[in-house]
């Protein structure tokens, strides 16, 4: 992908890109990497360029505006190693985080994860700082009327928060909690996401799959945005 050169279109990923991970997982060395790299910048890195193009401007459309820039959207494939104990040097999957202004730590991220393991794409505030965490939970202590209609708008999607990253017990400071929002001031992210089937992975659908996923998941990201 030549630097001031927009990606072609997007028409799926092809099965050479689950294909280049799986075998980048069996020789994590610089080596076969760098023997490889055309492979990793073909399959990988052009498709998933145009495809965070192409959502950036069809979200765009409707109203939901994220960054297109596809540089500062992707994930180094470089891990980072410095306090690990898997000394891998890369990572095994594709990711790419949309926010609205393309800083990855921006609140309110659409997550696209590419992964002979797994693909899906998620969407909301994954592990908010601190003075961001406090001012989502006070906005759901405010306004449980309002929070409530997200979690009834989610759930016809067939979206719910992922839970598993949770308090035992309503924080510190946030005592009587109303009843609407008693188990979600508990989490310490406010997070939905989506598997997406290989089919559509190696598919131009996939973009479409996205955004309706991303559409699915607005009304979480435009009450986190308000109170940030």
């Amino acid at each position: 992908m030549e630097e001031g050169f927009p990606p072609p279109p997007f028409e799926g990923f092809r099965p050479a890109a689950l294909t280049f991970f799986r075998d980048l997982a069996a020789n994590q060395t610089k080596t076969w990497f760098e023997a490889n790299r055309a492979a990793y910048e073909t399959e990988v890195k052009l498709p998933l360029a145009a495809l965070i193009g192409e959502v950036a401007g069809r979200l765009a459309a409707k109203g939901l505006v994220f960054s297109g820039d596809a540089k500062r959207a992707m994930f180094r494939l470089n891990r980072d190693v410095r306090f690990s104990h898997d000394k891998s040097p890369y990572k095994t999957h594709a990711g790419a985080a949309m926010t609205r202004d393309g800083v990855k730590t921006s609140p309110g991220v659409l997550y696209l994860h590419i992964d002979p393991e797994g693909c899906f794409v998620a969407a909301g505030f994954y592990h908010p700082e601190p003075e961001a965490l406090g001012r989502m939970r006070q906005a759901l202590v405010a306004k449980p009327d309002r929070w409530r209609d997200v979690i009834k708008a989610l759930k016809k999607h067939g979206l719910e928060l992922d839970r598993e990253d949770a308090l035992a017990r309503a924080p510190k400071g946030y005592d009587p909690v109303p009843a609407a929002v008693a188990e979600d001031i508990k989490l310490k992210s406010w997070v939905v996401s989506s598997k997406l089937a290989e089919e559509r992975v190696f598919s131009p659908g996939l973009v479409g799959d996205v955004v309706d996923f991303a559409l699915a998941a607005a009304p979480l990201l435009e009450f986190g945005w308000r109170s940030a």
